[in-house]
């Protein structure tokens, strides 16, 4: 166990249905382990379903509060876990583009992996940044006006004055995880 994130809140949302497992659970549980404070928001709040692969159903996870209850300025960072279905219903979830919108605003660290990018076009924010992603996602972000998109483990982009972190897939989680850490370690 670390401290390096003692003080830190971190905000991590989902839908209820459709997330990629590990790119949930891990990062719960990486994060809580460097020491911060981590809620799980839902589009609905109460259990939602991870699956493997976006077909395999796996674990049901009780999320914390439900997306509309939660507000940019009590968090420091937020995370936008994968899941084709989770970030395709989170694109459309008016409370989950304010968040990601705020945060941005706010020029605060957000980070998306695999199908999680998604959402930032909906939201508004993906102009000029440079990221990665689940290699099908990349055409959208392209054409959403993504200043560029790289086939790397884990992308920084500060560009705009907020830090976008972004990885492809669940095997990119461990360097995920510790590009968080060290953001909002700051």
């Amino acid at each position: 166990m670390s401290s390096q994130l003692n003080g830190k809140k971190i905000l991590v949302i989902t839908s209820n249905t459709g997330i990629e497992r590990d790119e949930l659970l891990k990062p719960l549980e990486a994060l809580r382990g460097y020491g911060a404070t981590v809620t799980h928001a839902s589009s609905k709040g109460g259990s939602t379903q991870t699956f493997v692969g976006d077909t395999e159903k796996d674990k049901t996870v009780e999320s914390d509060v439900q997306l509309s209850d939660v507000a940019s300025s009590d968090f420091d960072a937020l995370v936008i876990p994968g899941g084709t279905v989770n970030a395709d219903t989170l694109r459309q979830d008016a409370a989950a583009l304010r968040l990601i919108k705020d945060f941005a605003q706010a020029g605060k660290t957000i980070a998306a992996i695999c199908h999680g990018p998604w959402t930032l076009i909906d939201a508004g924010v993906i102009k000029g940044k440079t990221l990665t992603s689940y290699k099908s996602v990349r055409i959208d972000l392209e054409n959403a006006g993504a200043a560029g998109w790289v086939d790397t483990e884990v992308k920084q982009c500060q560009a705009n004055g907020w830090t976008l972190i972004t990885s492809r897939t669940p095997d990119d989680l461990p360097a995920f995880n510790e590009a968080i850490a060290q953001a909002v370690a700051g």
